[in-house]
């Protein structure tokens, strides 16, 4: 049972939740940020409310503080922001349950995990050696700004701007030209396996 001072508190917190997002939805990021941080508690609660056996109540939070972000332009600060914020929550929730249902439906047991491989490893030699000289061929088909992004990237490891530092060119440019090669390489390698 709530008391007059409770209901005072509660109003006091809507109009205090209503004024920061309005100052939000204007620009203001301090405001933004510290409604961010009253609701969160608030979340926290309501989600573990609603589903406590949930092992993931902090990542569906984490869900409805996205959702709000995305969608606070549709508030409407005439209105009051509780029933907005609690009917994202609830909607995030029930998504959420709905995904572990549906996951949990497709998911099996079993007893003892099947052995399987997926490196070089399993590969007899030949199929190894065969396999690094179709690339070798793939790769010296491309042209040079192409060769030489996808030797830096793909072949050293190196990232986008350190081989932007050794190359001289724009990781935009960089990042065109990896495309654009390991495109033309599955290309020659198709044509070859066919």
């Amino acid at each position: 049972m709530s008391t007059p001072r409770d209901d005072r508190a509660r109003l006091e917190r809507e109009e205090r939740w209503r004024q920061l997002m309005r100052a939000a939805q204007d620009g203001d990021t301090a405001a933004y940020a510290a409604l961010l941080s009253e609701i969160l508690p608030v979340l926290r609660r309501f989600v573990a409310y609603r589903w406590p056996s949930a092992p993931d109540v902090e990542d569906i939070v984490q869900e409805v503080l996205l959702s709000v972000h995305t969608v606070r332009h549709t508030y409407d600060p005439a209105r009051p922001f509780m029933p907005w914020l609690m009917t994202i929550a609830m909607r995030r929730t029930i998504d959420a349950a709905r995904r572990r249902t549906a996951r949990s439906a497709n998911e099996t047991t079993v007893d003892i995990m099947p052995e399987t491989f997926s490196g070089n490893d399993t590969k007899n030699e030949q199929e190894t050696s065969d396999d690094q000289e179709a690339i070798r061929r793939a790769l010296a088909q491309l042209p040079d700004g192409q060769r030489q992004a996808v030797e830096l990237m793909k072949v050293r490891g190196l990232s986008l701007q350190e081989a932007s530092a050794v190359t001289g060119k724009s990781v935009a440019s960089l990042k065109v030209s990896v495309h654009r090669g390991l495109k033309t390489m599955r290309e020659v390698l198709k044509r070859e396996t066919q």
